[in-house]
């Protein structure tokens, strides 16, 4: 008797995954596993994953280490949300003899835009706290600010930061931008204009981070970068937690050196219950929902599918590796 390959679907917080794609082709070959739970630890990871031949990952929610792929004998495929995962060791994937498959991109740099955008009108209009007195029989607690003939600096410019240059732009802003690779002839194409990142720090209302984490971007805004932004100014982050030094925000908020912060990721997901930012009133909190919507979840799971049935067939689709760890 054949036995089937095993394939664990992880991380589906939502419980949703079986009802985004045409999960039964692949069940006529293999036997799926929806997982929903985070792992608490590497070890539980090792424990619950060593029986499976394919994992799918959603985005970047369980780092695929090189410790945690040699405690995974039977795997043979990973197959991860989007165009690319850099939460993956693709060399250790590699020796091990594992295929890493992407998927569609999907909208969701358009969907962490317009979240972003959320973010900075919550803050500057302080809606959740707003939001909270309203239920608690309070009415009108609080001022917020308007963003018209404000500046909107953008700390980035790829495809998340050249959406939001142009709500920016519609919100009446003056939008600034740096980043490491900026040209001139590329800020010019998006209506903004280029600065130096302590020019931008100090002169924005609203900086808005959308770099992608590396060893060169880690801790990119620290104390002393904070400590150049207005007393009236908010940070934005929806991109990754550790860009922002999270103990320098920390500090930063309880002393109101900045109006405020707008939250969607962080060094440490998901956020325990007991963190500091939870005690804070001018900060805004969302749970790392930035890229997650519907349209791109129907995407990205119709992908899955079609990568699960790539490798069963013996011709991986869309393979990732450490040469080209991105699908364009």
């Amino acid at each position: 008797m054949t036995v089937r390959p095993r394939v664990a679907v992880i991380n589906d917080y939502l419980r949703i995954a079986p009802s985004m794609a045409d999960w039964k082709r692949v069940e006529d070959r293999a036997r799926i596993d929806f997982l929903h739970e985070p792992f608490q630890d590497e070890d539980s990871a090792a424990d619950t994953l060593r029986p499976f031949e394919v994992l799918c990952l959603m985005r970047e929610r369980l780092p695929l280490t090189r410790s945690l792929i040699e405690r995974l004998p039977n795997l043979k495929c990973v197959i991860t949300t989007g165009t690319g995962n850099r939460s993956i060791d693709f060399e250790a994937a590699e020796e091990a003899g594992v295929t890493v498959c992407a998927t569609a991109p999907g909208e969701a740099w358009l969907a962490t835009a317009e979240l972003a955008w959320g973010l900075v009108l919550a803050a500057a209009r302080r809606i959740p706290q707003e939001d909270r007195a309203v239920r608690a029989g309070k009415w009108q607690t609080s001022l917020g600010i308007a963003l018209h003939g404000k500046t909107l600096g953008l700390v980035g410019l790829g495809g998340v930061g050249t959406h939001m240059a142009r709500y920016g732009r519609a919100f009446g802003m003056e939008v600034l931008a740096w980043s490491r690779r900026l040209d001139e002839d590329t800020a010019l194409e998006h209506g903004v204009r280029r600065v130096g990142l302590e020019e931008l720090l100090r002169s924005s209302d609203v900086v808005s981070v959308h770099m992608v984490l590396s060893d060169q971007t880690r801790g990119l805004i620290g104390k002393e970068e904070l400590g150049l932004m207005k007393p009236g100014a908010f940070l934005v982050n929806t991109s990754r937690g550790p860009l922002v030094d999270e103990q320098a925000l920390l500090a930063a908020l309880r002393a109101k050196a900045i109006a405020g912060a707008a939250l969607d990721v962080f060094d440490e997901e998901p956020l325990s219950a007991d963190h500091s930012f939870l005690g804070l009133d001018n900060v805004v909190l969302s749970p790392h929902v930035g890229g997650f919507t519907d349209d791109v979840y129907r995407e990205w799971y119709a992908g899955t599918v079609e990568d699960i049935l790539g490798y069963l067939d013996g011709e991986p689709l869309r393979v990732l590796s450490t040469a080209i760890p991105r699908v364009r």
